[in-house]
């Protein structure tokens, strides 16, 4: 298993705030679009497992931004970072506005907000993704596999093997399955209903994926909380170190308001504390965090 890691806060300071032109807005799935906007800047320094926080420009309703992840960048004729892909989930009223925008509407962006998956060396990168999980994904499939790089100085990133499990209700709520392979991703479907691919949950595919052998395997996931902790779970069973990305609720998204707050161990294991998502997250050792369920008493006070 991975050693626990410090966590280093990544403050917003240097962070591109700006009015975006949006570029395109297409459905890609069932209450699943995705949106395309002009931010070269931004384009330039994001990194697979950050996000951003976004705003109806002009609107105070809803007030506050929405924190959604980056899901790809995309190149100009140059071949260089031009407008930024986000994936997201119609549920709420911010998300429903934001749905019916079209090209030349504007936003308000700011970001990269949190750290980014981390940079190991790995033989096979195995992305565990549930529900609107894979949107973070795509970007660091096509980065382990040595065709795309990210960031600014860019990322370094030795290719490797790359696989994505992903797991939806139905068939009809999987999203951008299409990007993933046209990238070259081996993907790996599971349906709760049976609609497509594996009969059940995606967690149930770990274990055959990962090929019986923790040596050189890595697993990243994000997705809905239960599936996040049964992922660890297994992962921790077959001795493979696992991130996660987790998906709490955020007001500011730079550090200020504490209502992203997790559980998450302290580098001694010894005890737990509180961390903000947005500036120490999203993407934590999942062997740090500590799920609903568990109890481990008060937080230890550093």
């Amino acid at each position: 298993m991975s050693e626990l890691k410090t966590i280093e806060p990544r403050f917003p300071d240097h962070a591109w705030q700006g009015t975006v032109r949006v570029v395109e807005n297409v459905e890609i799935g069932r209450d699943t679009c995705r949106i395309r906007f002009e931010a070269p800047e931004l384009a330039r320094r994001i990194v697979p497992g950050q996000f951003v926080m976004m705003r109806l420009s002009g609107r105070n309703d809803p007030l506050l931004g929405r924190p959604l992840a980056l899901y790809d960048v995309v190149l100009d004729g140059a071949g260089q970072p031009w407008s930024v892909d986000i994936v997201y989930l119609v549920i709420g009223r911010m998300t429903s506005r934001l749905a019916r925008l079209g090209p030349g509407d504007v936003l308000d962006v700011w970001g990269p907000l949190g750290n980014g998956f981390p940079i190991q060396r790995t033989e096979h990168l195995l992305m565990v993704a549930g529900g609107i999980g894979q949107t973070p994904m795509l970007a660091l499939g096509r980065e382990h596999l040595g065709g795309r790089t990210y960031g600014e100085p860019p990322r370094e990133v030795q290719p490797t093997r790359v696989t994505l499990c992903y797991g939806a209700r139905s068939a009809d709520y999987l999203a951008g399955v299409e990007d993933f392979q046209q990238a070259g991703i081996d993907v790996r479907l599971a349906t709760e209903d049976g609609s497509r691919g594996h009969h059940g949950r995606v967690t149930e595919l770990i274990e055959s994926v990962a090929g019986g052998s923790a040596q050189g395997c890595r697993i990243v996931c994000c997705g809905p909380e239960p599936m996040m902790e049964a992922t660890a779970r297994e992962a921790r069973r077959l001795g493979i170190p696992c991130q996660v990305s987790l998906e709490t609720p955020m007001a500011c998204g730079v550090g200020i308001c504490f209502s992203c707050v997790a559980k998450i161990r302290n580098e001694t294991g010894g005890g737990w504390d509180y961390r903000r998502t947005c500036v120490e997250g999203p993407v934590f050792d999942a062997e740090r965090v500590v799920f609903d369920e568990e109890d481990l008493g008060a937080p230890e006070v550093e």
